[in-house]
C-alpha cells in the first residue's frame, strides 16, 4: 500500500492527463462487467483513452475487458464510461481497484452505474435474468478504505445504510415495466476468486443472505458511498449456482450468457441515464 500522499499525487496526475483530454465534464460514471461493453455503442463518443496512456492507471487483464475509457453522450448526458475493470483476483490493491471511481469523483461525477456479471443462488432466479442490486455482503477480506482516510474525499467512517440508492432502483423498475423487461432484486456478495465455489461454499453464501455471487463491483461502491456518490448497481445472472444441481461453467459460457443479456441491461441503462 502506498502513502496517503503518493496516492493522492497519482489521483491528481491521472485526473490532470484525462482533464486535458476531453472536451465536456462528465456528469455520469459508468462501469461495465463482464461480457457487458456493448453500452458503449449507445454512446455518442467524444473521447476514447486507452488505460496504458492513463498516467497510474492500471490496466484489465481480464477476457472480454477492452480497457478504455469513453466519454460522450448518453441518454443527452455526458457520462465517462469504463469499458473493462478490475479485479482483487487480479492482483491489484483496492487502491488500484478503485482508482477510476476517485478520478470521477475529481472530474465531478456525482452519479455511478455499475454492472456485473454473476451467479444466482437464489432458488426463484435463472441464467439470464437481471438483478437490481439492494445490498452487498463484502467477504474480499478487505476493504479500500483500508489505511490513511482521504479526508478530501469523505469522512473516515462513512455510513453505508444505502449503498445502492432507492431513487435510482425505483427508477430502474419503472423502465424495466414500461418495456417489460423482468427484473430482480436482491443482496450481492462478493468473493475474491478467481476459482468459482464448491456446492458447500454456495451454500454458505446462500445461507449468508445473498441472492447472487461475484468478484467485483464492492470495492467501487464501497469508495463511491465514501464519496458521496449516488449508485445503481445491476447483476446479470449468468449461471445457476444450485449446490444439488450443480453443473460445471466456463468463462465462455458466462460471457455468451452475458452477451445475450446485454440488450435489456443497455436499455435499463439508457433509460435511468435519460430520467436523471
Amino acid at each position: 500500500m502506498i502513502s496517503r500522499e503518493a496516492y493522492l499525487q497519482q489521483i491528481s496526475e491521472a485526473h490532470d492527463f484525462i482533464r486535458g483530454k476531453i472536451e465536456n465534464d462528465p456528469q455520469i460514471g459508468i462501469i461495465l462487467g463482464t461480457g457487458l461493453g456493448g453500452l458503449v455503442k449507445e454512446i455518442e463518443i467524444a473521447q476514447e483513452i486507452p488505460y496504458q496512456q492513463i498516467p497510474h492507471f492500471p490496466v484489465s487483464t481480464v477476457e472480454s475487458h477492452e480497457g478504455k475509457l469513453i466519454f460522450g453522450t448518453l441518454g443527452g448526458k455526458q457520462v465517462m464510461a469504463m469499458q473493462g475493470r478490475f479485479h482483487y483476483y487480479e492482483g491489484y490493491s483496492m487502491q488500484q481497484i478503485t482508482f477510476p471511481v476517485r478520478i470521477m469523483k475529481k472530474l465531478g461525477i456525482k452519479t455511478l452505474l455499475i454492472s456485473n456479471a454473476s451467479g444466482g443462488m437464489n432458488p426463484l432466479f435463472r441464467k439470464g435474468d437481471l438483478m437490481l442490486i439492494e445490498d452487498h455482503i463484502n467477504l474480499l477480506g478487505t476493504n479500500p478504505l483500508i489505511g490513511q482516510n482521504l479526508d478530501e474525499f469523505g469522512p473516515r467512517f462513512p455510513d453505508m445504510s444505502e449503498p445502492y440508492s432507492r431513487r435510482l432502483i425505483a427508477l430502474a423498475e419503472d423502465v424495466a415495466l414500461e418495456n417489460k423487461i423482468k427484473v430482480q432484486k436482491g443482496v450481492f456478495i462478493a468473493v475474491p476468486g478467481p476459482s468459482l465455489e464448491t456446492r458447500a461454499e454456495y451454500r454458505f453464501l446462500r445461507a449468508a443472505g445473498a441472492d447472487v455471487v461475484g468478484m467485483s463491483t464492492v470495492p467501487e461502491v464501497i469508495v463511491a458511498n465514501h464519496q458521496k456518490m449516488e449508485v445503481l448497481g445491476i447483476s446479470v445472472i449468468t449461471d445457476e449456482c444450485f449446490p444439488e444441481a450443480l453443473e460445471p461453467v466456463d468463462v465462455e459460457e458466462i460471457i455468451r450468457v452475458a452477451g445475450q443479456t446485454e440488450p435489456k441491461l443497455t436499455l435499463i441503462m439508457r433509460e435511468v441515464v435519460k430520467r436523471l
